[in-house]
């Protein structure tokens, strides 16, 4: 399959995107007072810290994707 150069950057700019925005989120929920009690995670802190975790992979996943595309787009 070949993607476009336009849509290897679109899927190349969406990893970066995941990387600038996950890491304050989880900063972010770490902080909360919702995400302890006492010393103890709660439900909340742990559910985010699950979608957060899985979105820095697939932004991850898609990033290579789009960085791959886009070298191969070049060397066409």
């Amino acid at each position: 399959m070949t993607l476009s150069r336009r849509t290897a950057l679109f899927l190349l700019a969406f990893g970066v995107w995941s990387y600038l925005l996950w890491p304050t989120f989880i900063r972010n929920i770490w902080h909360s007072d919702r995400s302890w009690a006492g010393s103890s995670p709660t439900g909340y802190l742990i559910v985010h810290l699950v979608i957060a975790v899985v979105s820095l992979v697939l932004g991850t996943i898609i990033g290579v994707l789009g960085w791959r595309a886009y070298r191969a787009s070049r060397s066409s």
